[in-house]
């Protein structure tokens, strides 16, 4: 049983679409309990097996602002949460995201004998606008049978966090290389460099300092950023940051995009540049489409890109190495396509959708027969 807060399109909820489905086709029963309302992905995991439980009411209770708002959603989930876990019993209750881990992990203690999981997938940065959640989220850590990370950092931050060194495990994400396989490059200028950045529009993504880099690149060779990526609300400021700096027809925002292997196909190089991050499948599925990657270095990052093999790692919240960066990669077509290719061989090699579900697979099956993951 997976418990997450939606399934709508984010690196987790993705994740999730990708490798469920797998271990539905390795004879794993697989149910999703979500906490604030179905999601855009709840269609295609049912269609390939994956029972998907959405707490009653919590569409209006999504919406709903304030403490009794928030207070009335988290009954409405965590009754609904009780009650399948007794009726299903699952072997495996596994938390996604800060979210459900607070509300459904005391109640799978209370109300199931499952093995509990918590998953970790971004930084704890987060911690510190809600310190007395924290430490809810530090005690809870020694009642669960294993704790999982998807980068080296995050798993050493939930080590310092007090969780269980014994019980801390490393799955990273994974890409589906057929997605990358055969493109269908869209559209783009002939006479322009085009740079793409796929991430939601938050500001510790760093669109803003992405738009204050690019402020320095050289015009020539000419360039264009598209940025593909849902609006939480910064796309206007964005736009004004670009305007200001003279740089507003090169700066495109595309919006939530379905077609992200078709996006990458057709751009020359791509950049994330994150303040904090987990394990980006931004910067994977840069490197299936064989796109050398500027990114951060930021959480799991460069666990990721090999600097100088497969892209460049800059220091965060550093426009001024960014741009530089960026600029040296827009003046040599050959060391982008050099680094492109590096970046396809490793993904084949170490970070295959196969790979991380595999992981999964024996991970659980391991964590149910309590025997030691590692």
């Amino acid at each position: 049983m997976i418990v997450i807060g939606a399934l709508d399109v984010g690196g987790a909820e993705t994740h999730l679409a990708q490798v469920l489905p797998r271990l539905v086709a390795e004879g794993f029963e697989i149910a999703v309990h979500t906490l604030t309302g179905r999601g855009a992905l709840a269609v295609p995991l049912e269609a390939a097996g994956v029972r998907v439980i959405a707490s009653p009411g919590s569409a209006a209770g999504a919406k709903a602002g304030g403490f009794v708002g928030r207070g009335s959603r988290a009954l409405r989930a965590g009754l609904s949460l009780a009650g399948f876990m007794r009726s299903w019993r699952p072997d495996v209750v596994h938390f996604f995201l800060p979210e459900s881990y607070l509300v459904g992990a005391p109640i799978a203690l209370l109300a199931s004998n499952a093995k509990r999981v918590m998953s970790r997938r971004s930084l704890n940065d987060y911690q510190a606008k809600h310190p007395l959640l924290a430490k809810l989220e530090r005690a809870l850590h020694k009642r669960m049978d294993a704790v999982l990370g998807n980068s080296a950092a995050v798993t050493a931050q939930l080590i310092d966090e007090g969780a269980p060194r014994d019980r801390v495990h490393l799955i990273r994400n994974g890409i589906d290389l057929a997605r990358f396989t055969n493109p269908k490059p869209v559209p783009r200028p002939a006479d322009r460099v085009v740079i793409a950045c796929v991430a939601n529009l938050i500001p510790y993504k760093g669109h803003a300092d992405l738009i204050d880099a690019l402020a320095h690149v050289p015009r020539e060779p000419a360039w264009e950023l598209w940025c593909a990526g849902r609006d939480d609300g910064i796309g206007g400021a964005l736009q004004a940051r670009a305007q200001a700096a003279g740089i507003g027809d090169r700066v495109k925002l595309l919006g939530a995009r379905s077609d992200v292997p078709d996006l990458l196909a057709a751009a020359d190089m791509v950049v994330l540049a994150s303040h904090e991050e987990g394990f980006p499948n931004a910067v994977l599925e840069a490197m299936a489409a064989g796109r050398a990657v500027v990114g951060t270095r930021a959480g799991g990052i460069p666990e990721a890109i090999d600097d100088g093999k497969t892209g460049l790692i800059v220091p965060p919240r550093d426009p001024a190495a960014l741009g530089a960066a960026l600029a040296s990669l827009n003046a040599d077509a050959f060391l982008r396509k050099a680094m492109g290719d590096a970046g396809r061989a490793r993904v084949e090699a170490e970070f295959s959708l196969e790979t991380c579900a595999a992981a999964y697979a024996a991970f659980y099956r391991a964590i149910v027969n309590r025997v030691d993951t590692d």
